[in-house]
């Protein structure tokens, strides 16, 4: 008798390499992690505590007397906290929500600058904290951060820099968006130096959808509403071959993709 031996045949992903990341996906991720995890952890425990207290109850009209008193105040406690922390959590989702979407949006308004042989990446993840968009491109490298706040109703919402703080309407001064964007933007350019050996001198960004801005003072930071961004880009000068930018993107997309 012939027998027939089976043959294992071991399968791997078609891709090579991971994908590059979206505009607003560490957003989503976080967004996701809110819900899939605390969101939902604490509706699952509250409802487990009302089937608890309905069934307790229940037993409480039949003939094998229990007293629920004791379980329901438990209950109820408990479904107090878990409603409260549902309701705490749902703030932080509205909020992130707002970030991502107006991430994506400003990853549309970069998205059109492909059309001028610029490369365009979205949240490249660092140590802790993430790059909204970087662009690359002969007219220089920018690192571009997206803030996102509410404005106020009824009145006109400003932003204010004047090269040196960094102020808005109904919030007050945010010269920590300043640090925030200076510190990405140092990463990236040791991260390019290590990779290619190279020191490109990089501009940070930071971009208020919804808001008008009122600066000044371009020399340090670029602070701008997105809609004006691409035109902004586009009319400054070539500071780099384009040589230069395919190396600097390659080994950007290289580490993206290793993580």
């Amino acid at each position: 008798m012939q027998v027939m031996s089976k043959t294992t045949t071991v399968k791997v992903s078609p891709l090579k390499a991971k994908p590059l990341r979206h505009a607003g996906q560490s957003t989503q991720e976080m967004l996701d992690t809110l819900v899939d995890e605390k969101m939902m952890g604490y509706f699952m425990v509250a409802m487990m505590l009302i089937i608890m207290l309905i069934y307790d109850w229940w037993l409480y009209f039949h003939p094998m007397t229990r007293r629920p008193v004791i379980v329901t105040l438990l209950s109820l406690l408990a479904v107090v906290y878990c409603v409260y922390k549902i309701f705490q959590l749902r703030l932080d989702i509205k909020n992130l929500k707002l970030g991502r979407d107006d991430e994506k949006a400003v990853g549309q308004f970069l998205e059109q600058l492909r059309q001028d042989g610029c490369i365009v990446f979205h949240d490249i993840v660092g140590n802790k904290f993430n790059l909204d968009h970087v662009v690359l491109s002969p007219k220089g490298i920018y690192v571009i951060e997206t803030k996102t706040y509410s404005k106020p109703k009824g009145k006109e919402a400003r932003v204010y820099y004047d090269g040196t703080h960094l102020n808005i309407d109904s919030v007050g001064n945010k010269d920590d968006i300043l640090i925030q964007v200076e510190a990405a933007t140092s990463w990236l350019k040791e991260t390019l130096k290590e990779s290619t050996g190279k020191d490109f001198a990089i501009k940070p960004v930071v971009v208020f959808p919804g808001w008008y801005v009122e600066s000044n003072n371009h020399n340090k930071h670029w602070i701008i509403n997105p809609k004006g961004l691409p035109k902004f880009i586009q009319s400054q000068k070539e500071i780099l071959s384009k040589e230069d930018v395919r190396l600097a993107a390659y080994h950007l997309s290289r580490y993206i993709r290793t993580l």
